[in-house]
């Protein structure tokens, strides 16, 4: 049986919340925006705000146990997009637009302990560039493509 197509957030520090909104208003997608803290979301149908504990990782544990073949998972968090991946999400898409991918996420988990390895030992590495406004159009389109893709799979 096709799963429906549905965008769980991984929202405590996610960029564009504003933009997921507006991609499911149009596609009539729902979303779920899964955080440790309460946030504010629009009053609307398609639109559900899932608060967990403070505890770690109890948004990305809420994340992983409710991702499947339908679900389109927004995170920045490379382990979250590891466990989505293999839970069998239809996409995983960073906020900056970036899909991860089962091809790509070994090299990012990997790079991610390096860097983990390095900020330990005392050096000091930069983190990701800035947020720009090339990366919000990019997750639009990213976001977009993912959501088609997974209803021609469906249909």
């Amino acid at each position: 049986m096709a799963q429906r197509v549905h965008i769980l957030v991984d929202a405590d520090a996610c960029p564009v919340k504003e933009e997921i909104y507006r991609v499911a208003y149009r596609l009539e997608v729902p979303v779920v925006i899964v955080s440790n803290a309460h946030l504010r979301i629009p009053a609307h149908p398609l639109i559900e705000r899932v608060t967990v504990s403070d505890m770690f990782d109890a948004a990305d544990d809420w994340i992983a146990e409710h991702t499947d073949a339908g679900a389109i998972v927004i995170t920045a968090d490379i382990l979250l997009a590891d466990r989505a991946i293999k839970a069998g999400a239809a996409a995983v898409i960073g906020p900056n637009g970036r899909p991860f991918t089962a091809n790509s996420i070994g090299s990012a988990v990997a790079v991610r302990a390096i860097m983990s390895d390095l900020r330990a030992g005392g050096d000091r590495v930069g983190g990701p560039p800035p947020f720009a406004r090339e990366d919000r159009s990019r997750f639009l389109s990213a976001l977009d493509e993912a959501i088609q893709r997974v209803r021609r799979r469906s249909g």
